[in-house]
């Protein structure tokens, strides 16, 4: 699962990391947000075919398809998407087929349960500390009485590498893609081949982890300190742990 990320970057910052051209009459302000939480609005990168360009939109981190009525008392859990059901799911495959998409990220975060009452978050970033795509599908939805519609996306999850089972144990990570196959997975291509290929974990050796202060389990805390590391004795934890 992946249910929380850190993004950094401002609008500028993500344009030149995800090749947006120029995005100065971009009616977006991108403030650092270091505690992403489901069910907010962030920024997206999708596939223009039109204007055969990468655009920035707002969404919905929350996956809702078509069958949905409304979006506030929809329960089943779809800010993921695991990648072994992309394709075998009526609620992704669509999606998967035609529109793939870039979440900008700075880190995801993921947490080491240590006992029932005790989660200890840690940060996963690339070695050289710049941002990276998460993979995710989208779609617009709009309610019955087309009184609200929004574009909604979710993250793709995978198996895990070594990194992130050595900090947490967890059997899943957000999917990672690669900065040369950035324009393939945007691009619809033949829905006869499909980038199954890239959804598969991301190279443990790219990347660095870290433990944050565990204020960031509570997504109204929201501030730079967030990002640094913290040791056991900072987070209140006894060295045991």
């Amino acid at each position: 699962m992946c249910g929380r990320y850190q993004r950094r970057s401002d609008k500028q910052k993500i344009a030149e990391a995800f090749h947006l051209g120029n995005v100065d009459g971009l009616a977006l302000e991108l403030a650092p947000d270091y505690n992403v939480a489901p069910q907010t609005m962030q920024p997206v990168v999708i596939w223009d075919e039109a204007y055969g360009t990468r655009t920035l939109h707002m969404m919905f981190w929350k996956f809702l398809p078509p069958f949905v009525t409304d979006s506030k008392n929809y329960k089943l859990a779809t800010i993921n998407a695991q990648s072994e059901k992309l394709m075998e799911s009526s609620v992704w495959q669509d999606s998967f087929l035609k529109r793939r998409c870039l979440i900008p990220a700075d880190n995801f975060i993921e947490w080491r349960r240590i006992d029932a009452k005790t989660k200890l978050p840690y940060a996963f970033a690339m070695k050289d500390d710049q941002p990276f795509a998460l993979g995710g599908v989208w779609r617009h939805w709009r309610s019955p009485d087309r009184k609200t519609e929004m574009d909604t996306f979710a993250i793709i999850t995978v198996e895990p590498n070594e990194l992130l089972v050595e900090k947490t144990g967890h059997d899943r990570m957000p999917l990672i893609l690669e900065r040369k196959d950035y324009q393939r997975w945007l691009e619809p291509g033949s829905p006869e081949r499909p980038p199954v290929d890239l959804l598969r974990p991301f190279d443990s050796a790219k990347m660095k982890a870290w433990r944050l202060d565990r204020r960031v389990n509570n997504v109204k805390n929201n501030d730079p300190l967030l990002s640094e590391p913290v040791t056991d004795e900072e987070s209140g934890q006894l060295g045991m742990f």
